[in-house]
């Protein structure tokens, strides 16, 4: 799944190389049993998305976890394009960290795709006692052959952003990243960019307020973040705190430009609707600016007085020339040209489905975009109740990459309301050779 070269690593030289990758033809989705009927554990579901394969659009594996309620949510690599040029490295670990419990899943890939396997489990003991650290959240793979994972909190449930190191063959937990003291109010979402010795990360909420809903009253408490963290990616160190205030409530996903040179991205704030463009200065240090904004509706007997549109997923294409982001309560995904970086052009918009579209994946050439309904099980049951009855879904929509524009393919659609145990809440989607929010460019 590499560019054609002698003796290089996983993934591929370059975003554009990338582009030229082979299609998609399995993708591996988490699918949570929490919060729904259903007392079975979660597990990694195998999805056939090859329009020549006699099971498109079907199920074809499902990898149980040994465990009940552990809400599986995102996942991440043991290797990436950031270790191209490690010809001894393999992209054969998919690393599943359970939300919820705090155990991650380490599961071989290699030896059957179609049918992964669980290799190892580390335990949440191991996070508690040796990091301080718990609810597991975002994976990305080390240039020098280590794992990191961002953290939302410590084992109490409180606040605590840090960062959990994995050894990238034994998978044990090695330490924190953060030095002592030093871990953000919050966290959540996590980017580095090694060219301007940076990483930037992202504030979710307090695990114990969030656990098992939204409850407005939270966020006037405190209890939900609205800053970005600048660290020092050779010391470890943290740098600065952007807050982005009243504009910037519960940035999650962030995203730099895939170019490894660029010094600037996007993140996406739930609460208030909006997308702002993080940059470095001319002095130096870092800044953000509110590019985007979408408007609340006025509802009636909602848990707010207006609704936001509730940004969960943004993503960025390969080429740098997209922005992709999900609004998970106004029901609508759109698409904006960012070829000016600071003033992004929407030249699509897709439907409104039932629940509302979530997480969203690329193609590699652009083409096509990956969409599911859940967000988070606890969030789902507020927001979204028929989902925990029904299922969610995962969609795929056409990508006119040229002039811009958004369709739905009718011809796509993976029902998880059918699935063999009950209906169960699919979330993000992972292509075996990588992806434009797995992969890292040194």
């Amino acid at each position: 799944l590499s560019a054609s070269c002698s003796g290089c690593g996983p993934g591929y030289r370059s975003p554009l190389d990338a582009m030229k990758g082979p299609r998609e033809e399995i993708v591996y989705l988490p699918c949570i049993y929490r919060n729904t009927n259903t007392l079975k554990p979660d597990y990694l579901a195998t999805v056939d998305v090859d329009p020549k394969s006699s099971t498109y659009c079907q199920v074809i594996h499902r990898l149980p976890m040994p465990n009940l309620c552990d809400e599986l949510h995102h996942s991440g690599w043991n290797a990436c394009s950031s270790c191209f040029g490690d010809a001894s490295r393999k992209r054969n670990r998919l690393i599943l960290p359970s939300l919820i419990s705090s155990r991650i899943y380490v599961v071989d890939v290699e030896t059957n795709p179609r049918a992964p396997q669980i290799h190892k489990i580390v335990e949440p003991v191991d996070l508690f006692w040796k990091c301080g650290l718990a609810n597991p959240h975002t994976t990305h793979c080390l240039g020098n052959g280590q794992v990191m994972i961002s953290c939302l909190g410590d084992p109490s449930g409180n606040g605590k952003g840090g960062f959990v190191l994995l050894d990238g063959q034994t998978f044990d937990v090695v330490g924190n990243w953060e030095h002592p003291g030093e871990a953000a109010p919050f966290g959540y979402d996590f980017w580095y960019q090694p060219q301007h010795n940076v990483m930037i990360s992202t504030e979710w909420g307090a695990p114990k307020a969030l656990a098992n809903g939204f409850d407005p009253a939270d966020v006037a408490g405190g209890h939900y973040g609205s800053c970005l963290h600048v660290w020092n990616w050779d010391t470890h160190r943290k740098l600065q705190t952007i807050d982005l205030g009243k504009d910037g409530g519960i940035p999650l996903e962030v995203r730099f430009l895939h170019d490894p040179s660029a010094t600037e991205g996007y993140v996406g704030c739930a609460l208030s609707g909006s997308v702002f463009r993080f940059y470095k200065t001319l002095e130096g240090d870092w800044a953000a600016e509110s590019v985007i904004s979408i408007p609340s509706k006025k509802v009636e007997g909602w848990t707010l007085p207006e609704m936001p549109g509730l940004i969960t997923d943004i993503l960025i294409s390969l080429d740098d020339r997209f922005l992709y982001f999900s609004n998970w309560l106004h029901g609508d995904i759109r698409q904006y040209d960012i070829t000016d970086r600071r003033k992004p052009r929407l030249v699509g918009q897709g439907r409104r489905v039932p629940g509302g579209p979530q997480m969203l994946q690329l193609s590699l050439d652009g083409l096509r975009l990956y969409v599911t309904t859940s967000l988070y099980s606890g969030w789902d049951k507020q927001f979204y109740p028929d989902m925990i009855k029904e299922g969610s879904v995962m969609m795929q929509i056409d990508v006119d990459s040229v002039n811009g524009g958004l369709s739905l393919n009718e011809n796509f659609l993976v029902d998880f309301g059918k699935e063999p145990d009950g209906p169960v809440l699919a979330h993000e989607v992972r292509y075996p050779g990588g992806d434009c929010t797995s992969d890292i460019w040194l």
